[in-house]
């Protein structure tokens, strides 16, 4: 059984059809990135994943379990924990303190504070550190933290390199491994095609809402990857697993 469903799955912004009729599979255990360009419907189908937008259509399902119409919290109860575009930190909180607020609804599972120090090791020193004083990166690092301490089965990331020098981009990819060796499911959704294809087990390509391509990083082409990123002739599924 996928630990993730998705089935037709059409999300509406207005008379905007923003996400439309896409369907995927993600199994334990592996990282999924979903690409595309501004506008290409990622950040609205990871938030319809979340729970924070409605589907007009389609379902989805957890572990099985039919989750189309549950609310936000019940997504957290349920595992599932979302790292927002932008990070959303209380700027007014120390880093501990934001860290802390992911405990609310914590589950049972691997993570502990202690263990997302050992994680992001500059963390400990800095604590008691108000989160408006980290750099972008540093915030996002914290932003990842406080979602691990729900202990998900699936995190959803959206847009982990948007503002970030690619030097951090890398340095916060390379706790992905750890991140799912712990028992984590990944989806990332990430404008830079680089960077997904270097860390991703498979890539799904949105293109105006639908979906354009999708497979294994090493059995797409360059040419497949970007006709599909941009629209560019004749948008088939060729690279499809």
């Amino acid at each position: 059984m996928s630990l993730l469903s998705i089935r037709d799955l059409t999300v509406h912004h207005g008379l905007l059809r923003a996400v439309d009729g896409v369907s995927l599979e993600l199994e334990r255990g592996e990282v999924l990135a979903v690409i595309g360009a501004n506008g290409a419907g990622k950040s609205t189908l990871l938030r319809a994943l979340a729970g924070l937008n409605t589907p007009t259509s389609g379902t989805v399902h957890l572990a099985g379990r039919d989750i189309t119409r549950s609310p936000a919290h019940q997504r957290v109860s349920a595992g599932i924990a979302l790292v927002p575009e932008g990070r959303r930190l209380f700027r007014s909180l120390t880093v501990e303190e934001n860290l802390l607020t992911g405990t609310y609804r914590k589950r049972t599972g691997p993570w502990s504070l202690r263990r997302v120090y050992e994680l992001f090791p500059w963390m400990t020193e800095r604590r008691r550190q108000n989160a408006a004083q980290l750099s972008g990166g540093e915030q996002q690092a914290v932003a990842i933290g406080r979602a691990l301490l729900t202990n998900p089965d699936l995190l959803l990331v959206d847009e982990l390199s948007l503002g970030l020098a690619p030097v951090i981009v890398r340095r916060i990819y390379e706790t992905l491994p750890e991140i799912v060796a712990a028992g984590t499911t990944a989806l990332v959704v990430e404008q830079d095609v680089s960077q997904a294809l270097r860390v991703a087990d498979r890539v799904h390509c949105l293109l105006e809402g639908r979906s354009v391509l999708a497979g294994r990083p090493a059995e797409l082409t360059a040419e497949q990857v970007e006709h599909a990123y941009f629209g560019i002739g004749d948008l088939t599924q060729d690279g499809k697993d």
